[in-house]
């Protein structure tokens, strides 16, 4: 099997969810579903099943686990450049202002906004400018002396084995929030209105890395995100192209797939239900910026991931980009003996 579900939860290919279910109800919610997948024998059943499980368990802690990282890098880590982790206009390419400026103004609209974009075939795939070669220089090598150092070390997800969670570099609020809601909130709005576009409200945040002696390549998958950012950061390398097929509600029965290059400093925007990857490097050393950026006004009514109502339970910081709905006001009343 591919990948297995455990209520809101895919095991193995993507991103963690909303809520599980153990003992009795996951067997038999889920036996139906493994059998589809190939499991034939009560052996085969009961192994598979003892891997979700396990699975379940671990990603349960994850978030404590990232917690506890998070605090000993605040107060242990000495970075080699304090300045990346607070964002600045100047770490932008100009023209990257130059389209917020546009997507800001009075009349903006999306046809306006295309022709300062590099667009691909009919899949909604944009590459643009995002950040000056001065500053891809100095954040990528914090990030490696981050990784030189015996910082306790969290990875993106079960497929990127090497590569750093930045809210664990406490990234989120100075840097990665501000990027989000002033500069990419209104490109998205005019790109992506049906996926939240102007209402993405969170986002989850990481660096991967490739190079010869680790992760080479990416299998085929899409985000737990309504909208994916993934710039370039450098180094020197040779090959790794993305490509992308069809989107994950749409499959085809000969999907398409096409080939974008990477670009130092430029970012692609794809919606993240697009099915992608990335080939291999064929030599150097490729660091890339990964944003996943959430809409709670989407998500709190499908899960992108399950196509199910999600059933929620709580987290610490972002979680998974949900929300509670707000709870019903208490009617107002009139103390008549006041009057």
């Amino acid at each position: 099997c591919a990948c297995f579900f455990t209520d809101n939860i895919f095991v193995g290919r993507f991103g963690l969810h909303v809520r599980y279910r153990d003992g009795p109800q996951l067997r038999r919610d889920h036996g139906r579903a493994l059998r589809e997948r190939g499991c034939r024998s009560e052996e085969q059943f009961r192994a598979v099943l003892r891997e979700i499980e396990a699975e379940v368990q671990r990603r349960k802690q994850l978030i404590h686990e990232s917690a506890e990282r998070r605090a000993i890098i605040s107060k242990c880590y000495t970075p080699k450049h304090p300045e990346v982790y607070t964002l600045q206009d100047s770490f932008l390419a100009p023209e990257f202002l130059e389209i917020v400026r546009f997507c800001t103004s009075p009349g903006a609209d999306l046809q306006g906004l295309l022709s300062y974009l590099e667009s691909f075939s009919d899949k909604r795939i944009y590459r643009l400018p995002v950040f000056t070669e001065e500053f891809c220089r100095a954040f990528v090598d914090e990030l490696e002396n981050f990784e030189q150092s015996d910082m306790p070390k969290g990875r993106p997800n079960t497929m990127n084995n090497y590569g750093v969670l930045l809210n664990e570099l406490g990234m989120d609020e100075p840097f990665l929030t501000p990027l989000r809601e002033r500069f990419l909130r209104p490109i998205t709005a005019l790109l992506y209105p049906e996926l939240g576009g102007a209402c993405l409200d969170s986002h989850k945040a990481f660096v991967v890395k490739y190079s010869l002696h680790e992760d080479l390549d990416l299998s085929s998958h899409y985000d737990n995100a309504e909208v994916t950012l993934n710039v370039s950061l450098g180094k020197e390398f040779t090959e790794g192209n993305l490509y992308f097929g069809d989107f994950s509600q749409d499959p085809s029965p000969v999907p398409r797939y096409i080939e974008v290059e990477h670009v130092g400093g430029r970012g692609l925007l794809h919606r993240g239900g697009q099915i992608h990857g990335a080939l291999p490097i064929a030599s150097g050393e490729r660091w890339n910026l990964i944003v996943w950026m959430r809409s709670s006004a989407i998500r709190n009514q499908l899960c992108p991931m399950c196509r199910r109502k999600p059933e929620l339970v709580e987290a610490e910081g972002f979680g998974d980009g949900f929300t509670e709905p707000p709870a019903e006001e208490e009617p107002q009343t009139v103390n008549l003996c006041a009057l």
